[in-house]
């Protein structure tokens, strides 16, 4: 039997949980995940092998209009996501509203690689609610297929595997076996600060802020690992510092618990405060963080 290799690449608005897709199809949180919308600034592969086949998932920024040339950028993946995938996978969810991205289903509608799409979140929805979601994709992208999930509950996660599978097209392998990610832990270490970031902090501030990894070694008993966390102004170095040093010293042991857990290893972790104003629009600092070519 020939052996089938292709890009998957998951795409979709902010909060329909196509990150916790991710992560269940995989089997492993490379995505970070929380209820905030633009969660997802990069793009992240992750791998899945058969015996006869190879599934590199791509989770990609939410859709959204961007303010800033950041968020620009982030829709950069998005549209590089359209562009070179063998499938798309497209999520939506039972609690957005089925019309809301017009510009980009009508593009779903124009490509000629398969489209699935994922209709997220039917553990909190009703069974009359789901079919009529699923004849309105169905009229809105008629080459698709469809499937009703829940990535939280791991409900028809096989299903979608099944579906994707069926439509790999053939070709080797396009990474070893044993790899599951194109990132390194430098770039896990630093998702995992901002995760935190987005969990224990309000409003704007996790969106004002960018996490660097200036310092990765590792050693025979633990990673020794310093990170920076760029605000953009004084008072928001503040907030994030908190009285007396107890935010940042709670987002740490935080941090540093999930990168022991994720790295299966003791972790010593630094965390420092920088103000870099123009970090959203500089094209040379994006460069720096990896959202600039």
């Amino acid at each position: 039997m020939a052996h089938r290799s292709g890009f998957v690449n998951i795409i979709g608005n902010p909060n329909v949980g196509k990150s916790t897709l991710m992560n269940a199809l995989v089997g492993e949180k490379l995505s970070i995940v929380t209820a905030k919308a633009q969660t997802t600034r990069h793009r992240i592969m992750g791998i899945v092998n058969g015996e006869d086949w190879q599934i590199v998932y791509s989770d990609t920024p939410g859709i959204l209009k961007p303010n800033y040339r950041l968020q620009q950028n982030m829709m950069k993946f998005v549209d590089g996501a359209i562009g070179d995938a063998d499938i798309i996978l497209y999520v939506t969810d039972t609690v957005e509203t089925a019309d809301k991205n017009g510009e980009y289903v009508e593009k779903l509608s124009r490509i000629d690689c398969p489209v699935v799409v994922v209709i997220n979140k039917i553990d909190i929805s009703d069974q009359s609610s789901v079919v009529d979601l699923m004849e309105y994709w169905k009229q809105q992208l008629p080459k698709a297929t469809i499937i009703p999930a829940s990535a939280r509950e791991g409900f028809n996660m096989q299903s979608i595997l099944d579906a994707v599978v069926e439509k790999l097209p053939e070709c080797p392998p396009w990474y070893d076996k044993d790899a599951f990610t194109d990132k390194n832990l430098r770039f896990f270490a630093s998702e995992i600060v901002r995760e935190q970031i987005l969990l224990n902090y309000k409003e704007e501030i996790p969106y004002c802020c960018e996490v660097e990894i200036e310092s990765f070694k590792e050693g025979e008993e633990r990673y020794e690992i310093g990170a920076v966390i760029h605000v953009m102004r004084d008072s928001q170095k503040g907030i994030i510092i908190g009285k007396k040093g107890a935010a940042l010293k709670r987002v740490g042991t935080a941090a540093r618990i999930e990168m022991e857990d994720f790295f299966q290893k003791k972790v010593f972790l630094s965390l420092f405060v920088k103000v870099d104003p123009d970090w959203r629009e500089n094209k040379r600092e994006l460069r720096r963080f990896g959202y600039e070519d």
